[in-house]
């Protein structure tokens, strides 16, 4: 939530403020607390001890004047914040929606959705206008989505709401659906939806950079389970199945660390595990990418390793590293 100015004879606002004064990573002292609320320090005291009321962990040190800090606890409380820091956390996950940190796709759209929400009309504005006169200085290469039908989508599906939106297939054809939105999951190049088709009563995968005019009904439903049980499989096997099962599996050795290896592929290719000995790793998974893609991809860990199939990616390898040479001649 966002803070506004209030009268300190308003308790409700006068705890906001507290709040907002004890979320900055630094011990009060009571006196200093009672003059930026302009009560007296007893009261102080009854503000802290109604904020402990509401599960927000509030130390207090001794000495002449006493002092209040907020620690960390068993779970995080709600957090008050100004326009600013507001302004600041909305613009860095609309940033990251795109390409978010690898593991928290899912969560920072939540997050983002659940800010917008609440921004002022006025913040939101600030939000679009400094987006817009930003350019990052990488991109992922995915296509581009925006903000807003990331937020819809994403809302919806945490609220389990029927969602339209107007898609448009491979080939160019759009029409209007109707479906009851699962997840959204991210391959680290493009985003998906997970939902139930409710037009042709049964689940499909639909690309989110050919989503338009998403649009939350209001009409709830009850969440049906997801074949295979989990989203990532659902989406990864109909991916698969849309460029003609072209699943293949990899089996690729470098010559480094499992743990470094890890850090530098994406988790939904797969994970390293290690050579006995130690100090090189392999990494064994089902793919659906392209095998020329794979091979740039393994290319881009900067680590030295070695391709043992299949065929079609050891040629591609090789291939690349013969265009790469003949690139940069010496």
């Amino acid at each position: 939530m966002t803070k506004t100015t209030s009268s300190t004879t308003d308790t409700p606002a006068r705890l906001l403020q507290l709040l907002s004064l004890l979320q900055t990573p630094r011990e009060w002292p009571g006196g200093e607390l009672a003059d930026r609320l302009g009560v007296s320090r007893r009261t102080v005291r009854r503000d802290v001890d109604r904020l402990r009321e509401l599960g927000y962990p509030v130390q207090a040190t001794m000495g002449s004047d006493g002092g209040y800090r907020l620690v960390a606890g068993k779970a995080l409380p709600p957090l008050v914040l100004d326009d600013e820091e507001a302004v600041a956390i909305a613009v860095g996950l609309r940033a990251g929606a795109g390409h978010a940190v690898e593991g928290i796709e899912e969560a920072s759209v939540r997050a983002l959705a659940k800010l917008e929400q609440v921004l002022p009309s006025r913040l939101r504005h600030r939000v679009t206008t400094l987006q817009a006169a930003t350019i990052p200085l990488t991109s992922g290469d995915g296509p581009t989505i925006a903000t807003e039908t990331l937020t819809v989508i994403a809302s919806a599906a945490a609220g389990s709401e029927r969602l339209r939106f107007r898609y448009r297939a491979a080939d160019g054809a759009e029409t209007r659906r109707q479906a009851e939105p699962y997840r959204l999951v991210a391959t680290g190049r493009r985003w998906y939806l997970v939902a139930y088709d409710l037009d042709r009563a049964d689940w499909r995968t639909f690309r989110v950079d050919r989503v338009t005019e998403p649009f939350a009904t209001g009409a709830r439903f009850a969440p049906r389970e997801v074949p295979d049980g989990d989203a990532a499989q659902y989406v990864r096997r109909s991916v698969a199945s849309a460029w003609g099962g072209s699943e293949y599996e990899i089996d690729v050795e470098f010559l480094a660390p499992a743990e470094v290896v890890a850090a530098r592929v994406p988790s939904w290719i797969g994970e390293p595990e290690a050579l006995p000995g130690g100090g090189g790793c392999v990494l064994r998974a089902r793919v659906s990418d392209a095998v020329e893609w794979m091979a740039v991809r393994l290319a881009m860990t900067g680590v030295e390793f070695r391709v043992r199939g299949p065929e079609p990616l050891v040629s591609a390898v090789r291939d690349l590293g013969d265009r790469l040479r003949e690139a940069a001649p010496r």
